[in-house]
């Protein structure tokens, strides 16, 4: 299989998928290195293909007519509040597609989350714990954005209510 047939043969997984692939895992389905497919996946995306990296691997963004994407502000300085606060959101059923912190020196920095179940906030609770890395929110006293996917409207008006009662929803006053 030449490298043009391998990144039509990554773009069919990861269509066909409805999780998202690890580097590692493709690597080993199609014999190269991670590096080769980190490689293959940066020439997808410059073709402009939809495909992000998340912590839980790669995945084509699907558009999805029943999902809205809309965006809260929170605070936290914790990480159990950390914890708490995503726990919140995916309890009421929304998907917590990324981290937003805006720097003083260099403008918006974004982390894509992709968390919408109670295993992938495990597995990315342990990332950070194991490679003892610090959310975006530290560089930010912990105010941060989330866009989140939204199903379910009277879901989120509930979500955005225990947010606000446990103090993480910053309101627009």
């Amino acid at each position: 299989m030449n490298s043009k047939e391998r990144r039509e043969a990554i773009l069919l997984k990861l269509t066909e998928e409805n999780k998202s692939l690890k580097g590692t895992d493709l690597a080993k389905i199609f014999n190269v290195s991670r590096q080769v497919i980190v490689q293959d996946i940066a020439l997808l995306r410059a073709e402009g293909r939809d495909i992000i990296a998340t912590p839980q691997g790669y995945v084509i963004i699907k558009n999805d007519k029943t999902k809205k994407l809309k965006t809260i502000v929170s605070k936290h300085t914790s990480y159990e509040e950390m914890k708490e606060e995503l726990e919140i959101m995916i309890d009421h059923g929304v998907r917590v597609v990324d981290v937003i912190v805006e720097h003083p020196i260099y403008g918006e920095i974004k982390g894509i989350l992709d968390i919408g179940y109670k295993k992938e906030l495990e597995e990315f609770l342990k990332k950070i714990r194991e490679e003892q890395a610090e959310p975006l929110s530290t560089l930010t006293d912990g105010i941060h954005i989330h866009t989140i996917e939204v199903t379910d409207e009277k879901n989120y008006e509930i979500m955005k209510e225990t947010l606000t009662e446990k103090g993480y929803l910053i309101n627009e006053e």
